[in-house]
Order: structure tokens, then sequence, then C-alpha cells
């Protein structure tokens, strides 16, 4: 079937001519369904993957609505990152080309303060930056929103996983109330919604689904002689499946830290999450299992309830789940999103009455698996993709995460999309980078200020 073409919206002449002048004739999914909703001025929550053309779709949106003749701020787009921004605004410029003196200004962290300065003092239609900058100039009483009529969120996931949340919540709150909201994600995690419904007013859903959009699980049972056996069991499937994200379950909590221990001491990045742990020990366990710098997390089912970990490969029951309604649980925290996952479960003659509970009462179907071939032993662990490190201040020194991120990403720093998860607790502050740059983000962090200060800065291990 045929893509639908721009020729059908009802869109300003100079926009329609210059999308034939670029080349753009037909609309991609997100395009269809979203832009006759953003011209119609109605709030849209559009879920498509990167490379989709939600660029387009929103870039349209805002500079149909678009009153050149008033020389203020109108639209604000917001992107977790200043390659992201970057990018935006140079769509949206080429989409502008045939729309007579539009300014488009982009505001990102990891950029000298007094070009923006003076670029804010000569005005712009559409600002493009990171939610860092933008809250900074804001503060200053640099940059004015009262005007806004568009406000757009792209990769909203992303913003939340790099800590944004409050310095979102500061820009939108002066933005004026009648406007329309855009939020573009890629996931739409529980803090998604609740954004929405905090910012939105009856807003439309558009979900772009990617090809085998299904999730899978495929599930593995097989049997153990005793406990040395159950072991080795959990590391040979771990070396088998290469598993850069995996939940080992345990029972009891001395299970989970015997079992987190005997992995690290084969060479796997694995911690163990259960109902002793500090508040402090626990939050850090979190934070680097969930931002992908620990490979394996070893939790008990209370420990591991509630938590948000998006893309699990893989699931490892260590025994039997007593209640058969849990197994289900900790099962499906794999194959999410549409991608496939893979859930292990090992049993020992004692627990074969638990199989026949599971077959009987979740209409799972048991079949005996043979291990990996002990030989597999001598292949070494995936290595986590990311690092973590520590700062130690917080938000009681007043360090947000536009400041880490803006210290990582300035001169002969790291690129944003280097930059993972970014968690700034009371005292002290996480995030995440890439393993090939860890030192270069170590260096700028421990050299460099936040706040006008230096920060202890080290790497987790």
């Amino acid at each position: 079937m045929q893509n639908p073409s721009f020729s059908q919206l009802t869109l300003p002449a100079d926009l329609y001519e210059n999308l034939k002048s670029l080349d753009y004739h037909t609309m991609t999914p997100v395009q269809a369904q979203s832009l006759p909703l953003l011209l119609e001025g109605k709030d849209v929550i559009a879920q498509a993957k990167t490379g989709s053309g939600k660029t387009v779709a929103f870039g349209l949106g805002v500079l149909a609505r678009l009153d050149v003749k008033k020389f203020r701020v109108q639209a604000l787009v917001l992107c977790p990152t200043r390659e992201l921004a970057d990018q935006v605004a140079r769509e949206v410029r080429k989409l502008a080309r045939g729309v007579h003196n539009v300014k488009v200004l982009t505001l990102c962290g990891g950029m000298p303060f007094g070009p923006q300065i003076g670029s804010l003092e000569h005005g712009a239609h559409i600002v493009v930056g990171t939610p860092g900058r933008i809250e900074e100039h804001l503060r200053k009483e640099r940059l004015s929103l009262e005007h806004v009529h568009t406000l757009v969120l792209d990769e909203a996931d992303r913003m939340l996983d790099m800590g944004f949340q409050a310095s979102l919540d500061a820009i939108i709150a002066p933005i004026p109330r009648q406007r329309q909201t855009l939020l573009f994600s890629a996931t739409f995690p529980e803090q998604i919604e609740k954004i929405a419904n905090n910012i939105m007013q009856r807003p439309e859903r558009v979900t772009v689904e990617s090809p085998q959009e299904e999730s899978t699980i495929t599930q593995y049972f097989y049997p153990i002689n005793d406990e040395n056996h159950r072991r080795q069991a959990v590391g040979l499937l771990l070396k088998q499946d290469k598993a850069t994200s995996a939940i080992v379950f345990c029972n009891t909590k001395r299970e989970c830290q015997e079992v987190a221990t005997e992995l690290a001491s084969q060479g796997f990045s694995a911690l163990a999450l259960h109902g002793d742990l500090e508040q402090r020990d626990r939050d850090q366990v979190l934070v680097r299992f969930a931002n992908k710098s620990v490979s394996v997390l070893v939790a008990t089912d209370v420990a591991a309830r509630g938590l948000d970990i998006q893309e699990l490969d893989t699931v490892i029951n260590y025994q039997i789940s007593r209640d058969p309604e849990v197994h289900v649980h900790r099962v499906g925290r794999t194959g999410r999103a549409g991608s496939h996952g893979r859930a292990h479960t090992l049993y020992s003659d004692k627990e074969t009455f638990k199989l026949r509970l599971l077959e009987d009462e979740q209409g799972v179907a048991v079949e005996r698996e043979i291990l990996p071939p002990a030989s597999i032993m001598d292949e070494r662990p995936q290595r986590p993709p990311m690092v973590t490190l520590q700062i130690d201040g917080g938000k009681k020194s007043k360090v947000r995460p536009g400041d880490i991120l803006g210290a990582l990403t300035g001169d002969d720093g790291v690129q944003g999309s280097d930059v993972g998860k970014i968690q700034v607790y009371p005292m002290w502050s996480y995030v995440a980078v890439k393993r090939e740059v860890a030192k270069i983000a170590l260096t700028k962090l421990g050299a460099g200020k936040l706040k006008g200060r230096n920060f202890r800065v080290r790497q987790l291990r």
C-alpha cells in the first residue's frame, strides 16, 4: 500500500512548495498519522522509533502555526542532547526555507553562554535546546516563554532517563496553559504517562509499531542435580546468552548474596539486591543495573518489585517461585517492547510438583532442556557497555543533570550520545557513560567545575 502524499494536507502553500523542492512527496507512517492532528491544533502523544520521520512531522506542525510577523519565541522544542537539538534545528531550518525570515535558535549545554546571550537579545521565532541550558536562561531572565503556543518534547523518554524531570517542570511552568503540546517518545514508561496527564489537554495517541513488534518470550526448563550444579548452571546460561542485562531470581536473601558473589568470582559484572542492603547501597545497585554498567542483577522477588528496567535480555529462575503467579511476573520482565526474551528455570527433583502447578495453573509447556556444555565456561563474560561515575555532589550542592551533561560535552568532551542515565541524589550524583570514553569523561568531570566548584569524581567498580 502506497504511503499518502503531503498534498493531502492543508499546509500553507510556501511550506508545501518547499517540500516538493526537497523531494518530500509521501509521508512516513508517523507523519501520516500525526500531521492531520497537529494541523488541527490538537495535543499529540506519538510513539515512534528514531528515524521514523518525527522531526518533519512536528517541524511542519510548528511552522504551520508560526506568525513570522511577530518576532518573539512562539515554539519551544526540548531535546535530551546537543547532537539531537542541532539535528532538529537543521531540519526545521530546511523545512522553513520557503518561509520568509524565520529565525531558529539553538540553546544547548556544553556551549559558551556569550554567543547564546547575544542571539537571545536579537530574538527568535523557534528555540530548540536541552533542558538544563533552557532552564538556566529562564532562571537568569534571558529567555521569555510567555508567547509560546507550541511545546515539543522530543525523545521524552531519554530526557527522563537523563534526569531532566525537575528541569522540565521548571521550563513548562511559565509557558501559557493554552498551547499545543506535542510529546514524541520511542518508549512509554510510567513517568511519561504522568507527564502527559499533567501537561497535556485531551491528547490524541499515535503509535507506529516497528516490524515484528509482538513480544516473544521463550521459556526453558533445566533439571539440576544439586546446589553446586545449580550455581554452575547460572554461569553457563549467562555465557550462552551473552546477556548484557539479566536478572537472576532467588527465593532467599542468603542465596541471592551467595549467587552474586559466585558470579563475580567467575568474572561476571554482578550485584545482589535484597532486603538487607542499606538504602544507599540499594540505590547504587539499582542505578548501575538500570544504566547498563552492571550486567547481572541477582535479586529476591521482594527487592525486585516495582523496578523500571527496560530491555532485559534474560531472566533466570535460580529456583521455581513458591507462587505460580510470581513466576509469570518474573518471566514477564523480559521480551518487552517487541524484543525477544529468554527465561530459564532451574529445578531439582524436589521441585517437580511446582512444575506441575505451572503447567496446570498457567498453561506453561514444560520440556526438559540440556544445559550448555561446561567448555563454554572458558569464554569471557560479556562486559557491560557502560560505566558509572559517581560525583560527590548532589541536590544539596545545587547540582543538576544539565550541569553534568554540559560539563561532559563541553570543549574536548564526549558526545551527548555517549552519555546514559544521569541520577542526582541529595548528597551525590551518578552518570553513566560508554565504556570506551570513560577515561575522557572521568578526566573531564574531575578537572572541570560544576556550579563553580570542584567535586570528587570516581568510577564505580
